[in-house]
């Protein structure tokens, strides 16, 4: 094993811990924190295709976000997850997310058998709106470990001439002086935390 894919794998362990010992009622107040700072960001209003991944309870909660996605007519991408390869799926509305089955992981995810627009397809993305393990302020990304979010940006910046605005969101407790990176790890243009 490398020394990094040993060091990312101890610090994912250590960043994992110190969120467990969060109670709900911070995660909520950090998560609330969080959205507001993005609802104000020009790159969030000036965004017409937002792709946001759907939170589990131990990440920055994404309900409010995909909310005012809709409020705002924009348009809505979620991630689904086909063993080694990630898409961006168009959501329709609140009451389709709110149908959306859970994966054996407990995160909402379209059926791979709905036939759904897929942004990568349709024009690319405006925005990236990325979960992680832990951040740097300015941009490094520790995510958990399967690259989904580095290829799919990879692939996606080779295929469309207009780069997306990626947006990590934290709670303050994800947020480092550094993490260990590779070469194949792609940094972030922000990165938002309740501070």
């Amino acid at each position: 094993m490398s020394s990094i894919k040993a060091s990312k794998d101890a610090l994912r362990k250590e960043i994992g811990a110190r969120i467990q010992q969060l109670g709900n009622e911070e995660k909520t107040l950090q998560s609330n924190k969080v959205v507001q700072k993005l609802f104000a960001l020009p790159a969030f209003r000036n965004s017409n295709r937002i792709s946001v991944y759907l939170s589990t309870e131990n990440e920055i909660n994404t309900e409010n976000i995909v909310r005012e996605i809709f409020a705002l007519n924009k348009k809505c991408y979620v991630p689904r997850y086909n063993r080694q390869v990630m898409e961006m799926v168009r959501l329709n509305d609140m009451k389709d997310w709110e149908n959306l089955p859970l994966t054996k992981w407990k995160i909402k995810q379209p059926l791979l058998s709905e036939r759904r627009e897929n942004a990568t397809d349709t024009g690319g993305l405006d925005l990236i709106i990325i979960p992680g393990v832990a951040f740097t302020r300015d941009g490094k990304r520790l995510g958990h470990g399967a690259g989904y979010y580095d290829k799919y940006q990879t692939d996606l910046f080779q295929k469309h001439s207009l780069r997306p605005t990626t947006i990590g969101v934290a709670f303050k407790e994800q947020i480092l002086d550094d993490v260990p990176v590779q070469d194949n790890d792609v940094a972030l243009d922000i990165v938002l935390f309740a501070d």
